[in-house]
């Protein structure tokens, strides 16, 4: 995915409060637009779960939610400065619990806002005990081209220890429904190292994803995050040493049935890579609508900065507010930030990045990084080509939060 080609160079070197001292910005450049949209509501709330996601009501106000986030998207138009978006993403919560025609309505009313590129990706987060037949026929018209079932096990008992409302047949069934709907790039997400889970049951799981043929595959492992039920209450775990082997022998069996590895928990038949998820890892701008959604925007009409921003996080709150202030918060991240922002992203593909990215993506001339890069190689979690083109090592990519922490920025005391 390539940037717009628009540079803007500082005319000076900004300053900010940091004990590292000046920081000089050589040239930022728009790269690839997208837009995430944030479905708040499920049916039920998983005990592992520590997304903005909230058991629905009776009747999810979907009309209503569907104008607030057209008003919402106004509040960031700008942001796109001359770029047509490159996907789109419907996440949650369940996006599948609203009817097809409102998720069309809503993309008629952003195209009406942001133009589309031509072969833009749009894809629906979907939730194999929501899906009604027909269902994904109705949303292949409204315009999403690519879908992405959380299957996340096909083990019966731990289905219903995960707290999922679906069963492992419900699973096959969306495919079906997928596949007469003609909408063969789909995703499926799994999880591993799940409660008393051994390497051959988390093995079994994975064949049994392959057997449905999907395009794409996601593989994570199940960790206890606080807020959650699973984190007050802790289920026992296996060993990390099998949650390792687990990985293992998954990346060895994806790799002999077609799929590449390209991102640390990402799996893709050739040409089938999420370009929405890509842009993520890749430093790339999203515009994010809806309860709790974040956005990350390169603004060169005000001051090359990359800004954040995060919406209200509660639904009733974000629909009870004027759409001017539906926006929490708007920062713009501090230069001395942004080295290990595009770490924690760049740092989690495995052909990892090159030094033009970094100095486009963030402004900052690439000998920023020196004394980062060199401890990290001297610990050996990090190497490079003849192309100058970075990425970790196997090492690194087994500690990669060590690797990440090596480009926190140094903080002064005072």
């Amino acid at each position: 995915m390539s940037g717009s080609g628009i540079t803007l160079r500082s005319p000076a070197p900004r300053k900010p409060d940091t004990s590292r001292g000046n920081w000089i910005v050589v040239s930022l450049a728009l790269p690839p637009l997208s837009l995430y949209v944030h479905m708040p509501w499920c049916v039920r709330k998983c005990p592992y779960c520590d997304f903005n996601s909230h058991a629905a009501p009776e009747l999810v106000p979907q009309a209503q939610y569907i104008d607030a986030l057209l008003e919402d998207l106004q509040s960031d138009v700008s942001a796109a400065q001359g770029r047509a978006l490159t996907s789109i993403f419907f996440g949650g919560g369940t996006p599948s619990l609203f009817a097809p025609d409102q998720i069309g309505r809503l993309l008629e009313g952003v195209r009406r806002q942001i133009p589309f590129d031509p072969g833009i990706e749009i894809t629906l987060e979907a939730n194999p005990g929501t899906i009604e037949h027909g269902r994904f026929s109705g949303y292949r018209d409204a315009g999403v081209n690519r879908v992405s079932l959380g299957a996340q096990t096909f083990n019966e008992d731990q289905l219903k220890l995960l707290g999922r409302i679906h069963g492992a047949g419900d699973i096959g069934r969306a495919v079906d429904e997928l596949r007469q709907a003609g909408l063969d790039n789909f995703n499926l997400d799994l999880m591993y190292g799940l409660p008393a889970q051994s390497v051959a049951q988390a093995l079994e799981d994975l064949e049994s994803a392959l057997a449905l043929q999907p395009a794409h595959l996601s593989q994570y492992q199940l960790t206890l995050e606080p807020g959650t039920v699973f984190y007050h209450r802790p289920p026992a775990l296996p060993d990390p040493d099998d949650c390792w082997q687990m990985q293992i022998e998954s990346q060895e069996l994806l790799a002999t049935r077609g799929f590449e590895q390209y991102e640390v928990s990402a799996y893709a038949r050739a040409g089938r890579r999420s370009h929405h998820n890509l842009n993520y890892w890749q430093f790339g701008d999203y515009i994010g609508i809806g309860a709790g959604a974040h956005g990350k925007l390169t603004r060169l009409d005000d001051g090359a900065t990359i800004v954040r921003t995060t919406r209200v996080k509660q639904p009733r709150e974000y629909l009870a507010r004027a759409a001017d202030l539906r926006v929490s918060e708007r920062r713009v991240v501090p230069l001395e930030d942004l080295p290990f922002e595009f770490m924690l992203n760049g740092l989690r593909l495995i052909e990892g990045f090159d030094e033009p990215a970094f100095e486009s993506r963030t402004g900052l001339p690439f000998a920023t990084l020196d004394a980062n890069l060199a401890a990290a190689r001297r610990k050996g979690l990090l190497e490079h080509d003849a192309q100058r083109r970075w990425r970790a090592t196997p090492d690194g990519q087994r500690l990669l939060n060590d690797l990440q922490e090596l480009f926190l920025p140094e903080r002064s005391d005072g």
